[in-house]
């Protein structure tokens, strides 16, 4: 017979539990027959001992609860555990005909992708670089975070990858490490839809070689249109890392400018009344935009009669 730790235990338990039982019946038991004896003095002491009886099968009761609760982590304590090897039954296959396929497919076309979109610098500005400091290939930048406030240190105030119209600035912010003092940088704010370069600086980095940086994109209100974005950061002319975000709603409509009209008229008349009449007539009539219009009254003829000769 194998008897472990924890089967001894339960059959204690059981047993305790047994004598519980026990008790009580033999305590009740003797103090219903110490009720029928006639001399005082037997009928004590019997009732006494079956209400021991009894007490002692409260104290079983105890017995049985410490010994379940904790009987086995105590004697655990005392003789750990050893691992026990199971044996797990071998399942002994019967050899049976193995079909043997006479054509074996092999694929003949693997799907490969054989374009990846990379971000590239417009020549126009990859022309206009002064810089003559090579920068740092090693240099790293962080993925932007776009978001309309930034902090004193640089840092994005709600950062968001959708926003509602309508919008004015939009600020990039990101982290750096490795950079050179001097060497160019750029940072191109493009709308995806139709490419269009809404926003872009170019220009010496006058930051440390760590630390954190933003950009930010100003345009009129009305060029932000619903749709997709994206900041793209340079260093030299390699691209280092981008950050994307989506424009709801329809742009304010812009307000129409001032128109101002202004007509100016001017008439001069010269009559002679000799031999010759001269008649000029010099009538400039200039349009200029203004909000009112203002017609000045033109000056009395100025009439001359020249000096008759005889």
């Amino acid at each position: 017979m194998n008897l472990d730790i924890r089967t001894a235990i339960q059959t204690l338990f059981v047993l305790t539990l047994a004598g519980v039982v026990l008790s009580i019946f033999v305590g009740i038991r003797t103090i219903r027959s110490g009720h029928k004896l006639l001399y005082f003095r037997k009928r004590r002491e019997m009732v006494s001992r079956g209400w021991r009886a009894i007490f002692g099968a409260f104290l079983l009761v105890g017995v049985a609860f410490a010994i379940n609760r904790y009987a086995e982590p105590t004697a655990y304590r005392f003789f750990p555990p050893s691992p026990t090897i199971t044996l797990t039954p071998t399942i002994t296959l019967t050899p049976s005909i193995t079909i043997t396929p006479s054509i074996t497919l092999t694929p003949t076309i693997t799907n490969t992708p054989s374009v990846t979109y990379t971000p590239a610098m417009p020549d126009s500005i990859r022309n206009g670089i002064q810089t003559t400091i090579t920068p740092n290939p090693s240099a790293v930048f962080s993925p932007v975070l776009i978001s309309r406030m930034i902090d004193d240190d640089f840092q994005p105030i709600d950062p968001q990858t959708m926003f509602d119209n309508p919008v004015t600035t939009l600020y990039g912010a990101f982290s750096y490490d490795q950079m050179v003092v001097g060497s160019h940088w750029a940072a191109l704010w493009y709308r995806l839809a139709d490419q269009e370069l809404l926003c872009y600086e170019s220009k010496p980095w006058d930051g440390g070689t760590g630390g954190y940086g933003f950009t930010e994109c100003t345009p009129t209100s009305d060029q932000w249109l619903p749709g997709d974005y994206e900041v793209q950061i340079f260093v030299g002319t390699e691209w280092k890392n981008s950050g994307q975000f989506t424009i709801t709603g329809e742009p304010p409509t812009p307000l129409p400018s001032a128109t101002a009209t202004r007509t100016a008229t001017a008439t001069w008349t010269v009559t002679a009344t000799g031999t010759a009449t001269l008649r000029p007539t010099v009538t400039p009539t200039p349009t200029v935009t203004q909000t009112r219009t203002r017609t000045p009254t033109p000056k009395p003829t100025n009439t001359r009669a020249p000096t008759a000769t005889y």
